[in-house]
């Protein structure tokens, strides 16, 4: 299973960015796919969690992106999305696309054991 994360770049504070992954197969009809995010120069750690999404819909959003971003998915196209609106310079960080089989994705996601990684697409954000 390959994750596959674009759509990053450099964007000024107030604006907006939509973020995609494509998987390039489902193993399972039940999943949990994710975003997570590590800002620059943070010492070696698990990535924090943003967003996550299961096979049934349920969305899980940190508290600080909710609001401001939405996790979508198109199963015909095998991506999730990640519509980023109002971002700002702490949203600076490299994001990655996470994946599993365990279905359901709890509020805590961001401890999840993930089976599945991109290699991540750097949004920068500029005041």
């Amino acid at each position: 299973v390959r994750l596959v994360e674009s759509g990053g770049g450099s964007v000024q504070s107030g604006g907006s960015l939509r973020l995609s992954c494509t998987v390039s197969e489902y193993t399972s009809d039940s999943y949990c796919m994710a975003w997570l995010r590590k800002p620059p120069g943070q010492a070696p750690r698990r990535p924090d969690g943003v967003a996550a999404i299961d096979s049934d819909g349920i969305r899980q959003y940190a508290l600080s992106v909710k609001g401001r971003f939405t996790i979508s998915q198109d199963r015909a196209k095998n991506t999730i999305y990640l519509e980023m609106h109002n971002v700002k310079p702490e949203d600076t960080a490299m994001y990655y696309c996470a994946a599993d089989n365990w279905g359901y994705c709890e509020a805590d996601f961001q401890r999840r054991p993930f089976d599945y990684w991109g290699q991540g697409t750097q949004v920068t954000v500029s005041l």
